[in-house]
């Protein structure tokens, strides 16, 4: 793990709010299929009614989760996200918080943190902190990005990146991140929190770099001619770049870690 220091002086409200990234603005082909994804993973995984979406950012997830919920609150650190996120969806709950500091009144059976734990001062903490608001048989699942997915091992490979675990400016100054992860660092902060991992997985086989992918979903020979995806004559009518982007999704199960996001779903213990 490679882990910038941060500024204890300063406001951490305030400092989310200075980061410009959200999904749907930066490669957002490729960040909202990927986003799409990830709530299929959490969908496949949830415990009963209640969810708690932690760093909702401007509510699309949250929004692709909330069919699945009876209730649902999602919370960010940005008030500008939260402020979009109200105004594009007016249906579900939206908090202005710190993960930190917030309360529900009642219990969580499925919290929800989407490349959240990268941001935190504290991941560990913060983890035991969201564990007692848990239901009995409650889980958190926390996805982030995966520091030795497969295209940051070719980029090492060709020289674009000097270490896989590297935060690149974009990481620091766009999105935020104070740190990278591999499967076994997302683990030990659920373990330092006190909770007992019941699962880990990966989403998204991604073999190119995030614009290359995004621009590759964008502009490829999705049409099935003769150089392109699909097979040459058959099937002139199927969705191709749906077929390539849903084998990357079940071929990462396969191999979690080698996949664009990783998680780990853990419980309280006892």
């Amino acid at each position: 793990m490679k882990t910038s220091q941060p500024d204890k002086s300063e406001n951490e409200l305030d400092r989310q709010d200075t980061f410009p990234w959200q999904r749907g603005k930066y490669f957002a082909t490729y960040e909202q299929l990927l986003g799409q994804y990830i709530v299929q993973s959490i969908v496949e995984n949830k415990r009963m009614s209640r969810l708690l979406d932690l760093a909702c950012g401007n509510g699309y997830l949250t929004h692709l989760m909330a069919p699945h919920f009876g209730t649902v609150v999602g919370l960010d650190a940005s008030a500008t996200h939260v402020a979009d996120a109200k105004k594009t969806y007016p249906g579900i709950e939206f908090v202005h918080a710190l993960a930190e500091e917030f309360q529900g009144n009642d219990p969580f059976d499925t919290i929800t943190m989407v490349t959240l734990l990268e941001h935190v001062q504290d991941p560990s903490g913060l983890l035991n902190i969201c564990a007692r608001q848990l239901s009995q048989e409650g889980i958190i699942i926390a996805h982030v990005p995966n520091a030795v997915a497969v295209n940051r091992r070719i980029a090492k490979l060709m020289g674009t990146l000097s270490d896989e675990y590297e935060l690149s400016p974009f990481d620091l100054n766009i999105a935020g991140h104070r740190r990278s992860y591999d499967m076994a660092d997302l683990v030990k902060n659920f373990e330092d929190a006190g909770l007992k991992v019941v699962k880990t997985g990966g989403v998204f086989y991604k073999m190119l770099s995030t614009p290359q992918i995004n621009w590759m979903l964008e502009e490829g020979p999705w049409d099935g001619g003769e150089f392109g995806w699909g097979r040459v004559g058959e099937e002139k009518t199927k969705d191709w770049r749906k077929a390539f982007c849903d084998a990357c999704y079940e071929f990462g199960k396969q191999r979690p870690e080698d996949c664009n996001v990783i998680y780990a779903i853990g419980q309280r213990k006892g």
